[in-house]
């Protein structure tokens, strides 16, 4: 397994500003030219309220933690957590995928070596962010903090304008279309590689990083405009489509895997978790689905689940109630509900990781 190299430079290096035309060549179409003069400053230099110093540990299974999970009541949230752990092993078991779809709270809240460990042990194989996940991810792996103060940032015109946010992004997006030989196209693939190739002191808790570095499925979903990052003047729309373009086909091929082949014996399906995510990831699957059925896959066995600390509209329809298959609601505070799911998992999978 691949690990990171050691450095003890944390900044990240500048890249130049593409033409932000609108077009790769051809007549300036910007309706706003005026925007490339924007007011940049040094993210080191910015106040935020979440440091690495916050983010949780993950302990190795705790023993007899198996036989607290059977114990819990078989009615409402006890039987669907337990339904959800156990479809969670079965599919892993059965070498079919588990996503996690995730909203940017989730990294906010401290939980991102959750994720990479689960990573590391097989449990998860696809994840997918929104760009202000991927935007949370890049602070807390270059500069160590993230989270800005926005009800002090904007009034003073400073809300977003973090000058190595934009960069890094805009170069991720930059990696994602333009893969090296052997790599594959994407945006959450370009961020993992671009954070590789930088080595900022804390690469190790960058999920899109760790993702490449361990070979698991990772996108970035975007929706242009509603990102800090696409207010920078090193954004650009033709990189920033086609990587999102392929974030979303590499969605539709993880969806498709979740099921199988019509006509082919179906065992335990794949699951897909949504945590955290109101709008965009829930509508980046659903639309999945449909490609998936389209094409003749048979996703009546697959498992979906919505976990959030409030029931949302959108994720509910389009996550639990929508799709075939089981979907499943759990609704609690991610950084007490995900550790516990962690663990109830690993502790029934045989010694606590998918395979050696």
């Amino acid at each position: 397994m691949k690990s990171f190299g050691s450095t003890t430079d944390s900044k990240v290096h500048p890249h130049p500003d593409p033409p932000n035309d609108l077009t790769s060549e051809g007549p300036d179409l910007h309706p706003f030219p005026a925007m490339r003069d924007v007011s940049l400053y040094p993210l080191d230099t910015r106040e935020s309220l979440v440091t690495t110093k916050d983010f949780c540990s993950v302990p190795e299974p705790v023993a007899g933690f198996e036989g607290f999970v059977d114990a819990l009541p078989d009615i409402y949230a006890g039987t669907h957590f337990k339904d959800l752990v156990n479809r969670i092993v079965a599919a892993r078991l059965a070498g079919k995928p588990v996503a996690f779809a995730m909203g940017a709270h989730v990294l906010k809240v401290g939980l991102a070596p959750l994720l990479i460990d689960l990573m590391e042990r097989g449990v998860i194989t696809h994840v997918a962010l929104n760009s202000a996940g991927a935007i949370h991810d890049f602070e807390i792996a270059t500069a160590g903090h993230t989270s800005e103060r926005v009800d002090t940032q904007l009034p003073a015109g400073k809300f977003g304008f973090a000058d190595e946010t934009g960069r890094g992004i805009a170069e991720g997006a930059r990696r994602g279309v333009h893969p090296g030989e052997g790599e594959e196209a994407g945006f959450g693939r370009g961020l993992g590689r671009n954070l590789i190739d930088l080595n900022p002191k804390n690469v190790h808790l960058s999920v899109p990083a760790n993702a490449v570095r361990l070979g698991v499925g990772v996108t970035c979903h975007v929706s242009v405009g509603a990102d800090i990052v696409h207010m920078h003047p090193a954004c650009d729309g033709a990189n920033l489509g086609a990587a999102a373009l392929a974030d979303f086909q590499h969605v539709c091929r993880t969806v498709s895997e979740l099921g199988s082949p019509q006509g082919e014996s179906a065992g335990p399906g794949g699951v897909w978790l949504n945590v955290g995510c109101a709008v965009i990831l829930p509508e980046i699957f659903l639309k999945a689905v449909s490609v998936a059925i389209n094409l003749g896959f048979d996703l009546e066995n697959i498992t979906t689940g919505n976990l959030d600390m409030i029931r949302q509209y959108r994720a509910e329809t389009n996550v639990v109630r929508r799709p075939p298959g089981t979907g499943i609601t759990l609704v609690g505070q991610h950084e007490l509900l995900l550790p516990l799911l962690r663990m109830a998992v690993l502790s029934k999978l045989p010694n606590g990781r998918v395979g050696s």
